[in-house]
């Protein structure tokens, strides 16, 4: 939708509503709905939100000892900057569009810890050695019978919406449709590149492909994606999660990202004349991917809940090795000998925020590009077997530290930036820490 579009809509009453969104730490979004006159009239150059959503966690508590805000600082405001580019409308509320917002400081800085920020230096740094960045995701989610509300009413008995895995089943997926039709559908309208939907490897999983595109339109897409399925699945009486373990005894749910680099419309990782058909230029992007896997990984896995995913025998890796159409790594190469050849990423979970997690990657392949590493020869046969050499990071302390101690990140990003995410998994880690949970109650109430 352009923005004459939009006026054209606002003036024949199609539209009355704009949605005007940032994207959080967490990937979500959050903002203000403006009447569509108010925003044409002012909100489309400039609205405002406190500085804290950029400092929250998921309970958007007020999280103390963030360097850029804080109650001794007063918790101001930034500056939310329409794109108007992103500008669409939203087929499943009435008369609503949706624009996403770029986050500045009163002085008309970009702010540097904001993902989509973090994403755009590196989709620029990318630029500048040549390379359009080009990405795809997929999103993996279990439905559950219910709402969120009446979940949380009874007290979180989770009951997934099919009895038994539906990988690729085509007819549990069909009692599901009532639900995935009208997702394919309204985000089609919405102007996302959705190709389709599959049933996934355990009962009540999904799986949503769009089609790639440039690393920040791929964010966007992801974004808009998820917010969506939520939304549509409540009006629907169901409820949809993307928590990476939702039970110990049921494989969890990822988001590979598909990666590659473009020179002159061209995908410049393909070479027909090299091995498996990966250029030289891939060697390097996906040694870095390996070689910074741990310093990275937090933004692949944010919660003590993500790393309850990698498991062995559940289709999520654990070891850092890369191989040729092989699911038990954690880097696979999709597209063996043709021109679509990429890197597909396993690491991430379902609860990455893809402005993060893209960003990160991208900082790491960039990186092993300008060391010119070189890359190991491809794993054969199962990951699993011997994973106690290269193993990603077990916990999210152990992520935490490795980010912390990564020089790359910090000059991708700057060590303030680093800091403050660093932080985010520190508190986490505390609010976990100081809660008694279930398990331990059952475990210990008489056998300690």
């Amino acid at each position: 939708m352009t923005f004459e579009d939009l006026q054209k809509q606002i003036g024949n009453g199609e539209i009355d509503t704009v949605l005007v969104c940032m994207v959080d730490m967490q990937g979500r979004l959050m903002g203000k709905r403006f009447h569509a006159e108010a925003f044409v009239e002012m909100a489309q150059g400039e609205s405002h939100c406190c500085n804290y959503l950029l400092a929250t966690d998921l309970e958007l508590a007020t999280v103390p000892g963030y360097a850029s805000t804080s109650w001794e600082g007063g918790y101001g405001d930034y500056a939310m900057k329409p794109d108007l580019d992103t500008l669409r409308p939203v087929p499943w509320l009435d008369k609503t569009a949706l624009c996403l917002c770029d986050m500045l400081t009163h002085h008309g800085d970009p702010v540097p810890h904001s993902p989509r920020e973090m994403l755009k230096a590196q989709i620029d740094r990318a630029k500048e050695m040549g390379f359009d960045a080009v990405m795809a995701t997929e999103l993996e989610f279990f439905l559950f019978k219910g709402t969120h509300d009446e979940i949380a009413a009874n007290r979180f008995q989770l009951n997934p919406i099919s009895r038994y895995n539906e990988d690729y089943s085509i007819f549990q997926t069909s009692k599901e449709e009532y639900i995935m039709q009208p997702i394919r559908n309204h985000l089609r309208a919405m102007g996302l590149p959705i190709e389709g939907s599959k049933g996934e490897a355990e009962a009540g999983q999904e799986e949503l492909n769009l089609t790639y595109a440039d690393a920040m339109a791929c964010a966007d897409n992801h974004t808009l994606a998820k917010h969506a399925i939520k939304e549509i699945a409540h009006f629907n009486g169901a409820a949809a999660s993307f928590l990476p373990k939702w039970h110990h005894d049921r494989v969890g749910s990822a988001s590979h990202v598909h990666q590659s680099l473009w020179l002159d419309g061209k995908n410049a990782f393909f070479d027909p004349d090299r091995a498996h058909g990966k250029s030289e230029l891939m060697d390097h992007y996906v040694a870095g991917l390996m070689k910074y896997a741990a310093d990275y990984t937090y933004f692949m896995a944010p919660y003590i809940n993500s790393y309850k995913r990698f498991a062995k025998g559940t289709f999520a890796p654990t070891q850092i090795v890369w191989s040729v159409d092989n699911r038990t790594a954690a880097y696979r190469l999709c597209g063996e000998g043709g021109k679509g050849v990429r890197i597909e990423c396993r690491l991430p979970g379902a609860d990455m925020n893809p402005y993060l997690a893209q960003a990160a990657m991208l900082a790491a392949g960039l990186k092993g590009i300008e060391e010119k590493l070189t890359l190991v020869e491809p794993h054969t046969g199962d990951a699993y077997a011997d994973d106690d050499k290269l193993h990603i990071p077990r916990t999210l302390r152990d992520a935490r530290d490795a980010l912390m101690a990564s020089d790359m990140l910090k000059d991708a990003f700057s060590e303030e930036v680093i800091t403050h995410y660093a932080h985010a998994a520190e508190w986490e880690i505390d609010q976990f820490n100081r809660v008694v949970t279930d398990y331990e109650i059952a475990r210990g109430f008489e056998k300690a």
